[in-house]
C-alpha cells in the first residue's frame, strides 16, 4: 500500500483546513477520495488524543454551551429503521465555547436526549473543567435540559433531566 509523504499529507490537510470539501481536495491534490478520507480519520483521532492530553484543568471562567443540529444521509422523519441502524438521521453536536479565548474545550456528537447531555457534561468534568465560580451559559435551544451542578468536580454531580414542557422557562437558573 502506498503511503503519503509528510509533504503530501500537509497539502491535503491544508486544503481541508481552508474549508474545501473532500471532493474539491481530491481534484486539487490528485489523490483518491478514499486516501483523503482515511487521512481525515487519522487526523481526527490524533486531534482527539491531543485534546484529551492537553486540555486539562483549564482556567476558563465563562463557558457558552450550545448544540448544533445536522443530519446524516437524510432527516430523521425520512429515515427508515434500517437506515437509522446505519447511523442515518438527526445528529446533534454539543459544544462548550469559552467566551474569552474562543477555545472549545469540550464537544460531543450524539442524540438530543439526557444520555447525550450527561456524556457531554461528564466529558468536560473528567477533564477538570467545572470549578466553583465557573459560569455556564446555555443557548435557547439547550433549554430542553436542566443542568444542575451540585458537587465540585464530580461527574456524578450532574442532575440532568428533560425539562417538562408545561414548566415555565426559568432563564436565570443555570
Amino acid at each position: 500500500m502506498n503511503k503519503l509523504s509528510t509533504e503530501e499529507r500537509v497539502r491535503v490537510v491544508a486544503c481541508l483546513v481552508e474549508g474545501n470539501s473532500i471532493r474539491a481536495t481530491v481534484r486539487m491534490t490528485g489523490f483518491s477520495k478514499n486516501t483523503v478520507v482515511k487521512l481525515l480519520v487519522e487526523l481526527g483521532a490524533a486531534c482527539s488524543e491531543y485534546q484529551d492530553k492537553v486540555f486539562r484543568n483549564l482556567n476558563l471562567n465563562r463557558l457558552q454551551c450550545d448544540e448544533i443540529w445536522q443530519f446524516v444521509g437524510c432527516k430523521e422523519k425520512k429515515a427508515t429503521p434500517k437506515l437509522k441502524r446505519k447511523g442515518w438521521g438527526d445528529v446533534w453536536t454539543w459544544t462548550a465555547l469559552d467566551a474569552e479565548t474562543k477555545l472549545v474545550p469540550c464537544w460531543y456528537v450524539g442524540s438530543r436526549d439526557a444520555y447525550a447531555a450527561f456524556h457531554f457534561m461528564h466529558d468536560h468534568a473528567r477533564n477538570g473543567g467545572w470549578r466553583i465560580g465557573s459560569r455556564l451559559e446555555f443557548g435557547r435551544n439547550c433549554r430542553a435540559f436542566e443542568f444542575k451542578l451540585t458537587h465540585y468536580r464530580s461527574a456524578s454531580a450532574f442532575d440532568i433531566r428533560p425539562r417538562r414542557r408545561d414548566t415555565p422557562d426559568n432563564s436565570s437558573t443555570p
